[in-house]
């Protein structure tokens, strides 16, 4: 058995190279004009089987061995957590007021149309068989493959929007506010999926009616006292320790109802006052989760990514399918809905562009799946896939609109 400090040792190697692997791949794609959380996305497959544990098995098996991996998901987890609750502290409800008929268009579109067609290609791959663990349900399949068609990775959103001086304008407003609630939807589907997962009607009622009574302590009895905990200006050295406990807690009765961590993270973050100390908190909780805790979470996810499993041209053309399914459904839905309202082809095309990309978000509903037995590796690694093309098809479809633009949308 290792010693601690060899344990430690073998961690900080880990590190090292989980670092150095996703900080070249940023680098790559920030010259080549994509979003870093791709490289960081990339990153992680690359250290798993499909590239570092093909080139040089033996050393794979080494760094990153069977008995170090219940750590890596331990800070995986960790860095969901505080990722999640930044994105929920983000999250505006306000934005919808702007461009309310809009957004709620392209929103409504953004969802039905690749539910639909992610439910037709469900329902065909549970009759196939391998897709789905034995215990699947098609109804439970439909509604697992609905949301991981239709969610949008609305914190990558928000940056782009931001970094391309999108932030006030008809496009920016209308992406931000229809992916904001794209994704409130698409986790509502896992919650339902999550709870009916097991056959015991005890435990379906523990995992959403606790999840209802956890969302609505926070949003309704936690707010009020922490709108005034953060106005005293004298708690100010005591915010970031308290935000980090109520953060554990949350974390730890999801976790324990069956809703996971992620959940309890996102609520907490919708429950915290704007415009206080909580905000300048996370503004110092951001840049450590996105540098140093993130990484381990697209390393873990990449350790279960395996291409050898796409060992046919039949796997091939279904992961081709489930990619152009993505596609039409989120994007040419998006387009459309836009035209109608009215848009531009441009600001039609920047829209739909963003709403298409999965990100990070796709990556935590996919790993979520997988550990909850829904999903085999298989689908898991067409699905990641599917994750990597959407989300690289943002810059230039956004590229694309401005140019027709003649100017930033």
């Amino acid at each position: 058995m290792n010693s601690p400090t060899a344990s430690a040792a073998h961690f900080f190697l880990q590190l090292s190279l989980i670092l150095a692997a996703c900080s070249i791949c940023r680098a790559v794609m920030r010259r080549i004009g994509q979003p870093p959380v791709i490289g960081e996305m990339i990153a992680g497959v690359l250290l798993g089987p499909s590239l570092f544990g093909f080139i040089a098995p033996d050393l794979f098996q080494t760094v990153f061995s069977p008995g170090s991996r219940p750590v890596l998901f331990a800070i995986a987890q960790l860095g969901l957590s505080l990722y999640m609750f930044v994105v929920g502290l983000e999250f505006r409800t306000d934005v919808f007021r702007l461009h309310l008929r809009t957004a709620a268009i392209v929103s409504s579109a953004g969802i039905i149309a690749p539910f639909v067609l992610a439910g037709c290609v469900a329902v065909w791959l549970t009759r196939t068989g391998g897709y789905f663990a034995q215990h699947v349900s098609m109804p439970m399949a439909v509604l697992f493959i609905g949301a991981a068609m239709s969610i949008t990775a609305f914190p990558m959103l928000a940056r782009i929007i931001l970094e391309n001086g999108l932030k006030g304008t008809s496009a920016g407003t209308i992406a931000l506010a229809a992916g904001s609630f794209d994704d409130v939807v698409a986790w509502m589907l896992l919650a339902t999926v999550l709870g009916c997962i097991s056959a015991n009607p005890l435990l379906v009622v523990a995992a959403l009616g606790g999840g209802l009574l956890y969302a609505f302590f926070c949003l309704n009895l936690l707010r009020p006292i922490l709108r005034y905990y953060f106005n005293d200006q004298k708690n100010e050295p005591t915010v970031l320790g308290t935000l980090m406990l109520l953060l554990g807690i949350g974390a730890w009765f999801t976790d324990l109802i069956g809703l996971y961590s992620v959940f309890g993270a996102f609520i907490l973050g919708l429950a915290i006052p704007r415009g206080g100390l909580a905000e300048k908190t996370a503004e110092r909780i951001s840049p450590l989760t996105t540098a140093l805790l993130l990484p381990f979470f697209f390393t873990y996810s990449g350790l279960n990514t395996r291409f050898s499993l796409l060992n046919s041209a039949s796997l091939w053309a279904i992961c081709l399918l489930l990619v152009v399914v993505a596609i039409a459904g989120k994007l040419g839905a998006c387009y459309g809905a836009s035209r109608i309202c009215g848009k531009t082809h441009s600001e039609s095309l920047t829209i739909a562009s963003l709403m298409n990309a999965r990100g990070l978000m796709e990556l935590i509903l996919l790993n979520i799946g997988l550990q909850a037995g829904l999903i085999t590796p298989t689908l898991f690694t067409m699905l990641v896939l599917m994750a990597v093309v959407t989300t690289l098809m943002a810059a230039p479809g956004f590229n694309a609109a401005k140019r027709l633009s003649g100017s930033n949308c």
